[in-house]
């Protein structure tokens, strides 16, 4: 225990420094986007006093080695800023966004990893069969496929076309209201206020962008899967296993699986953290009310604060992830962590 204590202090040690330089890279990155985020704030008709005094007020008129003081001790005081394009403050904004898109991403890597880890083991089991072939094409498919272009598809299909899809206009349709505010994911939300009315229309808004990240996410997911379970199966334990008699099911999930699971969770972990902040597009489509929406809008009229809050969120979830995936492996093989060196 003790072991496995100093490992995790020691992984949070090295993350520390990789937040150092995402808040200094985030910084100056932000002050190089073209544009003044004083013009925007001060609006189309401010005269060149107004647009000054904004500028001060900002803090924009300081040079940049102050800026950057200012800015690291609001961080360390929780503050991370006001946005210009909304006025609210940017951990306020996140908050209230960072639900939704973590709502979608989840379910989309939970259909994902539903379909692709068992198409990913009959593939490995079965090689060059139609399974094996069909998970190569749908692997391509997931990959070759812009997801804009995967969700109009769907939108145009089943909304359309075949009307049985809900408009895709957000979480809710109009005529439903938003279920009271627990943990911000609406199907748990309307599933403790007992409203399966509102759930289901939530879950029916939920279906069609899930589908369209899902298709992306489970690419890399059924091939990283594929691959780990053929290495583990032309192992010299899988064979001694077999040599012993044992069942064919006890060698393949108890045996194989497990030792390739730790690769999958590997990917699972780099394309949860992706996502989250690369949905952007599937968001924009779906009229989804999530941060990747928000960071892009924020990009577009140089808001300074909102970019630079919705990159550093992002980058301690990396490394809280990171985390996670470090303390599953001990969990997948007591082996990690507890070696001494």
């Amino acid at each position: 225990m003790a072991r496995r204590s100093a490992a995790i202090a020691g992984r949070i040690a090295q993350a520390i420094p990789v937040v150092i330089g995402v808040v200094v890279i985030s910084f100056l990155l932000t002050r190089a986007l073209p544009g003044d985020p004083a013009v925007q704030f001060a609006g189309a008709a401010a005269t060149p006093e107004s647009i000054e005094e904004v500028r001060r007020s900002l803090g924009l008129d300081k040079p940049l080695p102050e800026q950057f003081v200012i800015y690291v001790g609001q961080l360390l005081e929780g503050d991370l800023g006001r946005s210009v394009s909304t006025g609210r403050p940017v951990a306020t904004e996140l908050a209230a966004r960072l639900p939704a898109s973590l709502e979608l991403t989840l379910s989309a890597l939970l259909l994902s990893c539903l379909i692709a880890v068992p198409l990913g083991v009959l593939a490995a089991t079965r090689p060059g069969s139609l399974v094996d072939q069909f998970c190569r094409v749908l692997v391509t498919a997931g990959v070759s496929l812009p997801t804009f272009f995967t969700g109009i598809v769907l939108i145009y299909v089943f909304y359309y076309l075949l009307g049985i899809a809900p408009s895709p206009l957000g979480r809710l349709d109009f005529i439903y209201v938003d279920p009271p505010h627990v943990t911000g994911f609406f199907l748990i939300d309307a599933a403790f206020d007992a409203d399966l009315e509102t759930w289901l229309g939530a879950l029916k808004q939920l279906i069609l962008p899930a589908i369209t990240l899902a298709l992306f996410t489970l690419a890399p997911i059924a091939r990283m899967t594929r691959a780990a379970m053929l290495a583990a199966l032309s192992a010299d334990y899988i064979r001694t296993a077999r040599a012993a008699g044992l069942a064919p099911a006890t060698v393949l999930y108890a045996y194989a699986f497990r030792n390739a699971l730790l690769p999958v969770v590997t990917t699972l972990g780099m394309v949860f953290s992706f996502v989250l902040g690369a949905n952007v597009l599937v968001e924009k489509v779906f009229a989804w009310p999530g941060i990747g929406s928000f960071a892009v809008e924020a990009l577009v009229v140089s808001d300074y604060a909102a970019v630079q809050g919705f990159v550093l969120a992002m980058a301690l979830l990396f490394v809280f992830l990171n985390l996670l995936i470090d303390l599953s492996y001990s969990v997948i093989d007591p082996r990690f962590g507890t070696s001494s060196k």
